[in-house]
């Protein structure tokens, strides 16, 4: 039997554009909440100004992300602008460990200015962690039926995104993760940006949660950046 695996949404304070300052942000995040997987919200890295230059994998500013996910044995899913395969760049998960980091998803259903200036990604895409096997959704991804469920059908314990909302509009993930786990009977974690950033939003929602797949909350942080809750997924 694989063992209970922890889970955390995060949502770290953010300097725009400042990838090196926010990748410390990120780790002390990791290092602070202890977590088997740490999720971020949506261009966590950069905030969410959506001319910010795309990451590479292998840029040398997410050493301290590296070094602390080696120390605490943890898997980070950071959002970021990634360098996209047709020229233009895309909206990306990276997934970073002890070992370095790599793209692993890219952002399939762009909003609002996002088509002006980031090419969308073709494919769901899934994380196998000690054997929990977690399916990756960007923001709006979490508000198409249809990527939750192409998602779901790669085999999935749990649908985890990053997410940005302004705070009136602080309960749309809710409604959303409810949905996911009753169409789908998968946990689902979201971390949803806090603070002020880019594209208007000058009060985003905050308020991470994990919710279990009866679609109950079981973990959630309040709206104030730099918060971060954990849950054990059994």
């Amino acid at each position: 039997m694989r063992e209970p695996l922890t889970i955390a949404v995060a949502q770290p304070r953010c300097k725009a554009y400042d990838v090196a300052a926010n990748a410390y942000a990120h780790a002390e995040a990791v290092r602070a909440v202890r977590a088997r997987v740490v999720v971020f919200p949506e261009l966590s890295l950069t905030g969410y100004e959506l001319d910010a230059p795309p990451v590479d994998a292998d840029d040398p500013r997410l050493a301290p992300i590296v070094a602390a996910c080696a120390e605490a044995g943890s898997l980070a899913l950071v959002g970021a602008p990634v360098p996209g395969d047709a020229g233009r760049p895309q909206i990306g998960v990276l997934a970073i460990d002890g070992d370095g980091a790599r793209v692993a998803y890219r952002k399939m259903w762009l909003g609002g200015a996002e088509p002006e200036h980031f090419a969308p990604g073709d494919t769901p895409a899934v994380v196998e962690v000690a054997g929990w096997r977690l399916g990756l959704a960007v923001c709006k991804d979490t508000g198409v039926p249809r990527h939750a469920a192409d998602t779901a059908a790669l085999g999935i314990d749990a649908y985890v995104a990053g997410a940005l909302d302004s705070a009136a509009e602080w309960g749309v993930q809710d409604e959303r993760a409810r949905r996911i786990a009753a169409a789908h009977g998968v946990w689902v974690a979201i971390a949803s940006f806090a603070g002020s950033t880019g594209g208007g939003y000058a009060d985003a929602a905050g308020r991470s949660r994990i919710w279990d797949p009866a679609g109950r909350v079981v973990a959630e942080a309040g709206p104030e950046p730099g918060a971060a809750v954990r849950a054990t997924l059994t």
